[in-house]
């Protein structure tokens, strides 16, 4: 029969707790905030205290390792460690850690660090009561929280507090961890075998989250070693549990999508994305958008080419698209996912059913190509600065006309360079808020050219 062993059975201490890093050295990712002198490396490696105590708040997507580096630094520098969760801590137990913090401080000269989960929960009465330890140096703080410091934590805790901001793990990362897990005497201790594609599958899936790529690996091996013992005779020793990626598919319960963020299938869904968009079939850029997300690409990427969507597809003839996308990408910023996919699936409805125009895209493109060929020309002298001391010596602002002085705000003048005399760059449609557009231009270029 197999041994299934403590790192496989589903009661024992979950992997990802296991597997938490005992100093910062075995920290994976987040090497922007862990270089030699950097406050969380001075924070971990000071046992004296004489590094004052200088609180953190560490802001980040979930699973990018803010409890990770709390108790790494804890336990580096022999620190007291102290872990609430704001889901469950009130003002009372924030005080009773402040009193025996400053008693281990007078007493014992013991410094604590308050790890702090999930701080954007905590009210500002709460926050309050965080104030007067901190202040005073009875306990470090290392808050952890998944949203916006700025708007979630009151502005006196900020001000007395280093903000750090997580990365989401790379790939690389997530390989490492991965790859640590399996033979660690903490985790699996080399009791399975993980199969290229399989721990290619696990990195997708996680996408940047640590938390994540170890609890798929951990239900990949409990399903792997079932599947090993049932096939198993009873009289014989299985071979060594083997985690394929279709173990890994049935264990999270989840298709996995052929998708290499850096293959040709990203280009691929990409591609067939922004087509969708852009054909007006709001169900196939859905469609898209679930392959994206699923597959653990980059919100950031795919929220960047919406708003180059809205404006090279749609443009003019929805002048809000450009308005709605940026929205999206902001709120997926501070957010986060998985609730960041809501906002980019409203854009991209609002995009794929907009009226399209790529007027104002070819227009600007138009306009550089004259530029690059050499048609720029002398700005015509009404039109240059005359602010300047001799500048009206020159004829400079000689002869402009100011619109605002004109019963309708529009004037008749040139303000092409003589080269590119009634050159005409942007040409709307007769699509949605263009056609109002189209009306409107032709009257003024009327009066602008003087009638021409």
């Amino acid at each position: 029969m197999v041994d299934s062993g403590p790192g496989l059975r589903s009661g024992a201490t979950p992997l990802a707790v296991r597997m938490r890093p005992t100093s910062l050295d075995e920290v994976a990712g987040q090497r922007h905030l862990l270089t030699p002198g950097s406050p969380l490396v001075a924070l971990a490696s000071d046992r004296s205290g004489e590094s004052g105590s200088v609180s953190v708040i560490l802001w980040g997507p979930p699973g990018t390792g803010k409890t990770t580096l709390a108790q790494a630094i804890a336990r580096s520098s022999g620190r007291k460690f102290v872990e609430l969760s704001a889901v469950t801590a009130g003002v009372r137990d924030v005080r009773q850690v402040m009193e025996e913090a400053r008693a281990s401080r007078d007493l014992y000269g013991l410094s604590t660090v308050l790890f702090l989960d999930e701080i954007h929960r905590f009210t500002k009465a709460q926050q309050d009561a965080l104030l007067p330890g901190v202040e005073n140096g009875w306990v470090i703080l290392v808050a952890a929280t998944t949203e916006n410091p700025s708007f979630s934590v009151i502005s006196p805790l900020l001000s007395r507090s280093l903000l750090l901001t997580l990365e989401l793990l790379t790939d690389d990362d997530l390989g490492v961890l991965v790859d640590r897990a399996v033979d660690d005497p903490r985790g699996l201790a080399g009791r399975v075998r993980l199969e290229p594609e399989a721990r290619a599958a696990i990195i997708r899936l996680a996408s940047g989250d640590a938390r994540r790529a170890l609890t798929a690996l951990e239900a990949a091996a409990v399903a792997a070693s079932q599947t090993a013992t049932e096939g198993a005779d009873e009289a014989t020793d299985a071979a060594t549990p083997v985690i394929t990626a279709d173990v890994v598919a049935r264990a999270v319960d989840r298709a996995l999508l052929r998708y290499d963020r850096n293959g040709d299938e990203h280009y691929d869904v990409i591609s067939a994305f922004i087509k969708s968009v852009r054909g007006s079939d709001v169900d196939a850029a859905l469609h898209y958008l679930a392959r994206m997300i699923e597959a653990g690409e980059d919100p950031r990427f795919i929220a960047r080419r919406i708003i180059v969507l809205a404006s090279e597809d749609i443009g003019m003839a929805d002048p809000t698209a450009l308005g709605v996308a940026v929205a999206a990408a902001d709120a997926v910023q501070y957010i986060g996912m998985p609730e960041g996919r809501i906002p980019l699936a409203q854009a991209v409805v609002h995009l794929a059913t907009a009226p399209k125009s790529n007027a104002a895209y070819l227009g600007i493109d138009q306009a550089i190509a004259d530029v690059r060929a050499g048609k720029a020309g002398p700005v015509p002298k009404h039109l240059r600065d005359a602010h300047y001391p001799g500048a009206k010596r020159l004829g400079h602002g000689k002869g402009y006309v100011y619109p605002h002085d004109d019963p309708i705000g529009v004037v008749a003048q040139e303000y092409l360079p003589d080269s590119l005399r009634g050159a005409m760059y942007y040409e709307p449609t007769e699509h949605g808020n263009e056609r109002e557009v189209s009306a409107r231009l032709a009257k003024l270029r009327r009066i602008v050219r003087g009638g021409r």
